[in-house]
């Protein structure tokens, strides 16, 4: 297998990353979800939920190494902190576990603002090329995390030969060890954590999701998320 790497930029005035969370308060992640990365990328190429396309890409993904990145944004020189912001948001016409609609319900949505971050997608250059067609050209809208959370700059920042390059093209000459970021491992003694955020069916009558095994590493320009 040929590998290649791909760079997404994730920029918006709004992100949000839910991995648990359902019912009546939908937190975020502080970092992106591989389940999202995916979404997005099933949206840009038009699959359908439960469909046989978006069953082939979550295949697919299951062995695309990720690599995230925060990535602070600068205002007049210093890092902007994070912050939190809690929605308060009615949902009409839900349906109850009995069957039926219920008129209205209300939730607690949290989104990050004034955030930024970066991804490494690692994986077989076929696949990733296939993801630089949809992300270039995609059929549905690209959102991160949710769908009021537009991109504020283009997603899509090339195809590399190599980690290092594809990391370049987020943070320039700056050294990674400046950056909070967050890697899939490979053996389950290699990371500190898991996150319920490897989907196996997108399909909403059977919706599954497996465990991630991650490590965290702190970066020496990390702030603190603030709550609004």
């Amino acid at each position: 297998m040929s590998e290649a790497f791909i760079s997404l930029m994730l920029q918006s005035p709004m992100q949000s990353w839910g991995f648990d969370s359902q019912y009546n308060r939908r937190s975020t992640g502080m970092m992106p979800t591989k389940s999202a990365i995916i979404g997005m990328c099933c949206a840009a190429a038009g699959a359908d939920r439960g469909s046989e396309l978006e069953r082939e890409i979550i295949d697919e993904f299951a062995k695309v190494h990720m690599t995230s990145l925060v990535i602070p944004r600068l205002i007049k020189g210093k890092d902007v902190c994070v912050r939190r912001l809690v929605d308060y948001h009615i949902v009409q016409d839900t349906r109850k576990a009995n069957g039926k609609i219920k008129d209205s319900h209300i939730t607690n949505r949290e989104y990050l603002t004034d955030s930024g971050f970066g991804v490494v997608l690692c994986g077989d250059i076929c696949f990733l090329k296939k993801l630089e067609g949809w992300l270039k050209d995609p059929v549905w809208g690209i959102w991160l995390g949710r769908k009021a959370c537009i991109p504020s700059s283009p997603v899509f920042q090339g195809v590399f030969d190599s980690k290092g390059d594809a990391l370049k093209k987020l943070i320039g000459n700056s050294t990674l060890e400046s950056f909070t970021r967050q890697e899939d491992v490979e053996k389950f003694s290699d990371g500190k954590d898991s996150i319920s955020d490897q989907p196996v069916s997108f399909d909403s009558s059977n919706r599954k999701f497996v465990p991630r095994r991650v490590n965290t590493i702190q970066g020496t320009r990390s702030l603190p998320v603030q709550d609004s």
